[in-house]
């Protein structure tokens, strides 16, 4: 009978002090492990749960300097890796977020399913009335943007911070290479379409209380798409050129050459024929607009391709341990 996988939840902490102990107190007892990680929080969160927290599975990591929420959970994450976790879930400190869900975000990766899993509080329509209208939009700006960069076009809601993941699948991910601030939660999916793994959404209510968000919106309309374009071009680029060449990277190539064709070509000719204040003919508008139109066509038919590319299979099957043993003695038999 296989044995219960050895949960861990991680808690990056920063301004967290009026919750954290309510948000620990609410981890029920299937979890294993419970990691702390006070980012030079200045409200002294991590000294506040060494004092009042007796719970025998709590351990406080703390950072001298802030890293933001990435680097704490990339804290956490060694730490839970190192101590034999088989699954690790990120949970915020500012009681958003449920403990009572837990055991729905983990069952994905504990049957074998998914490697990855994070809340989507997009899921029921009429809970959203709880979300703040400027978040809704902007959340599904983002969703948008998150798709294209991440490749994970069955996911929404890349923000949620609600998330737990299979400690053989992290410790394939570059950890020193994750974004450190409000990007890695989206920066982390780049990273793990990267390796092929199998994300999946968990429904969730949003909830919101008082609590003021340190994201600032500014970060949002400027940081954010610039980051999500670089990690777009990388994605392309390795997923569709470097690892792996299909009918699909000669449909990107030649959709856009085609297009830009079409424009450039067709944007000078108009140009010239009104400096000129003549009518441009019937043969070069052809020559301008069939390109266009097939070049966009090509753009479609990999953008469907990959959509229809997202993982299915999950990396730990294919990483697991015991399983590579039996494969390993199946070679050394014949």
């Amino acid at each position: 009978m296989p044995s219960l996988p050895k949960i861990a939840v991680v808690i990056p902490c920063f301004r967290v002090r009026k919750h954290i102990l309510e948000v620990i107190a609410g981890i029920g007892p299937e979890i294993h492990g419970i990691y702390v990680v006070d980012d030079a929080c200045p409200e002294a969160t991590g000294q506040l749960v060494r004092t009042e927290v007796t719970d025998p599975r709590v351990t406080v990591l703390t950072h001298q300097t802030n890293l933001g929420v990435g680097g704490a959970t990339m804290t956490g994450y060694r730490q839970a890796i190192t101590d034999g976790a088989d699954i690790i879930v990120k949970l915020d400190g500012d009681g958003q977020m449920d403990p009572k869900m837990l055991p729905r975000l983990i069952r994905p990766i504990a049957s074998g399913l998914a490697d990855y899993s994070k809340g989507n509080r997009f899921f029921d329509l009429d809970g959203l009335q709880a979300m703040p209208p400027l978040r809704i939009f902007g959340n599904a700006a983002l969703s948008l943007l998150s798709k294209l960069s991440c490749g994970y076009w069955n996911l929404f809601d890349p923000t949620n911070g609600f998330t737990a993941i299979d400690a053989t699948t992290a410790r394939n991910l570059p950890f020193d290479k994750i974004s450190n601030r409000y990007f890695f939660e989206t920066d982390i999916l780049f990273r793990l379409n990267l390796i092929r793994a199998v994300v999946v959404d968990i429904p969730m209510p949003a909830n919101y209380g008082n609590e003021k968000s340190n994201l600032k919106i500014s970060r949002v309309l400027i940081e954010f798409p610039v980051k999500h374009a670089r990690n777009f071009i990388k994605r392309i680029f390795y997923n569709y050129y470097l690892r792996d060449m299909s009918i699909a990277s000669f449909e990107l190539t030649f959709g856009i050459i085609l297009t830009l064709f079409g424009i450039i070509f067709g944007s000078a000719s108009w140009m010239h024929a009104s400096a000129a204040s003549k009518t441009a003919s019937a043969g070069t508008v052809m020559l301008a607009a069939l390109p266009l139109l097939a070049g966009i066509q090509l753009l479609l038919a990999f953008l469907s391709f990959d959509i229809a590319s997202v993982p299915k299979v999950p990396l730990q099957l294919v990483l697991r341990e015991p399983m590579g043993a039996e494969i390993h003695d199946m070679i050394k038999s014949r």
